[in-house]
C-alpha cells in the first residue's frame, strides 16, 4: 500500500461515525459508571487493610497524592490534573483544540462527581443505603480485597476500551493514552498505556516531596501497570465486539496504523 493509500485509510479511520448518538450515549454512560467505581473500588479497598500494601491504579493514585499533598478533594484533584493533562495532549497532536479540551472537562465534571458519590458510597457515608466496606480483618478478608482491588483494575480498562472506541468525549489521561497508542506506538495499547503513566509518576515524586510520604501505591498500582493496558486491548475484541472505533483523532499530520 502507497503511502497516499494509507493516508487516506487513515483520514476515513478519523472522520468516520458508523453508530446513532443515542446508542453512543448509551455505552458513554455505562462506561462512566463502571470507570468511577472501578477507580474508588481500588481507593476503598487499598485503605481497608493495614498496613496497607494494595494501592490503587496508577493515575488514580497519584491523583489522590496530589489531593494530599495541595489540600484538595477528590472532586478537585481529579478536575485539575484533568485540565493539565489536556494541555498535555495538546502538545501531543501539535494544536490547541478547544473542542476537545472542552470535552476532556465535560467528562471530567461527571467522573469527578461519581468519584466522590462512589467513595462517599463505599466508605459509609450514605448508611441509609450501605454502611460501608469494613476493615480487614484476617486473610480471607485481605484476600478478597485483593480481588476487589484487581477487580477495580480490570473494570477501569474495560470502561476504558468502551469510551475509547465510543470516542464522545475522553478522560484526558485516556485521550492521552489514544493519542499516544494511535499516533505513536501503532496501535499497542499495552505499550501507549505504560508511557502514559509518565505524568502520574511525576505527580507522585511531587507529592512525596512535599508530604513526606507516598500512599495508595501498592501490589494494585504494580497490577494496573502490568495489565491494565493488555486488559484494554483484550475488551476491545471481546466486550461489545461489534463497538469500533468511532471518529479517531490523534492529530491531522499523523499516519495512523491500528493493530490488529
Amino acid at each position: 500500500m502507497t503511502a497516499t493509500s494509507k493516508l487516506s485509510e487513515a483520514q476515513t479511520m478519523t472522520n468516520q461515525r458508523t453508530m446513532s448518538m443515542s446508542r453512543a450515549l448509551a455505552f458513554f454512560a455505562l462506561s462512566l459508571v463502571i470507570n468511577s467505581a472501578g477507580n474508588v473500588l481500588t481507593l476503598v479497598t487499598s485503605a481497608k487493610i493495614h498496613p496497607s500494601f494494595l494501592g490503587a491504579a496508577f493515575w488514580t493514585a497519584a491523583e489522590a497524592n496530589m489531593g494530599t499533598a495541595l489540600h484538595w478533594n477528590l472532586f478537585w484533584a481529579f478536575l485539575i490534573v484533568g485540565f493539565l493533562t489536556s494541555v498535555l495532549n495538546a502538545i501531543l497532536i501539535h494544536h490547541w483544540e478547544w473542542k476537545r479540551v472542552i470535552g476532556n472537562m465535560a467528562f471530567m465534571v461527571p467522573f469527578s462527581a461519581l468519584i466522590q458519590i462512589f467513595e462517599d458510597f463505599f466508605t459509609g457515608k450514605y448508611p441509609q443505603l450501605y454502611v460501608g466496606l469494613p476493615e480487614a480483618h484476617g486473610v480471607g478478608m485481605v484476600l478478597l480485597y485483593v480481588a476487589l482491588n484487581f477487580l477495580g483494575v480490570a473494570f477501569i480498562a474495560v470502561a476504558i476500551s468502551i469510551y475509547q472506541r465510543v470516542n464522545l468525549v475522553l478522560h484526558p489521561s485516556d485521550d492521552l493514552m489514544q493519542i499516544l497508542r494511535f499516533r505513536y506506538f501503532k496501535g499497542n495499547a499495552t505499550t501507549a498505556m505504560w508511557v502514559s503513566y509518565v505524568p502520574p509518576f511525576l505527580m507522585a515524586v511531587f507529592a512525596a516531596i512535599m508530604t513526606g510520604q507516598i500512599v495508595n501505591f501498592g501490589l494494585g498500582t504494580l497490577f494496573a501497570f502490568l495489565f491494565q493496558g493488555s486488559i484494554t486491548g483484550w475488551a476491545d475484541k471481546v466486550v461489545f465486539p461489534h463497538l469500533k472505533h468511532q471518529a479517531l483523532d490523534v492529530g491531522n499530520d499523523s499516519v495512523m496504523s491500528k493493530e490488529e
